[in-house]
């Protein structure tokens, strides 16, 4: 079974790839031909993930989904939410946003997070949501060098490493975007 994945982000193709069954071929954006950034301007990550899946889609015909990702912190009232990728400006530069959620949080005690993912499927023409969460905290200053975008200050509770320190062996055990791909990978196992 061929399925397109909505992203040109290797590190995120890679990472579902793994949780995914073997009989599934998993195709990012630049395997079907679409180079073109796709649109995600919605408030919430159900509408984003939703409008990114039907994009794709109407540019293919295939089987797909997207995600969208935020990270939400209690005190800063969910913030950055769907705003996650774009916190500090348009560049989407993760060292802008670690450094813009950092000066935030600047001596205020409540650091408790979640990272929330959202994926939307489109399979034979119809829609599915999947939904996974991984509690935390936001700690004082970037740790480790592994993985992607918030991941060196966001440390998973029940845990002494952030994301960016763990293997991705050890994050795919607990991550949000794991958990919603658990749930898609159920979905299309009783499908093959």
């Amino acid at each position: 079974m061929k399925l397109i994945f909505a992203t040109g982000n290797e590190h995120k193709i890679k990472e579902v790839s793994r949780s995914l069954s073997k009989e599934i071929e998993l195709l990012g954006l630049s395997d079907v031909g679409i180079d073109e950034e796709i649109p995600e301007d919605h408030e919430s990550l159900e509408d984003n993930a939703l409008q990114k899946a039907r994009y794709v889609f109407g540019k293919t015909g295939e089987d797909c989904f997207a995600d969208d990702t935020g990270l939400e912190v209690e005190i800063l009232q969910g913030e950055p939410g769907v705003y996650s990728a774009r916190y500090a400006g348009p560049q989407k530069k993760a060292e802008d946003n670690i450094h813009k959620l950092l000066e935030n949080l600047q001596d205020l005690d409540n650091r408790k997070a979640r990272f929330r993912t959202v994926i939307a499927l489109i399979f034979k023409g119809k829609e599915y949501l999947f939904e996974g969460i991984c509690n935390g905290v936001i700690t004082t200053q970037p740790k480790g060098h592994k993985g992607f975008g918030y991941d060196p200050v966001f440390m998973p509770n029940g845990f002494r490493k952030t994301f960016g320190e763990m293997s991705l062996k050890d994050k795919n055990l607990v991550s949000h975007r794991a958990r919603a791909v658990a749930k898609l990978s159920l979905f299309l196992k009783e499908q093959l």
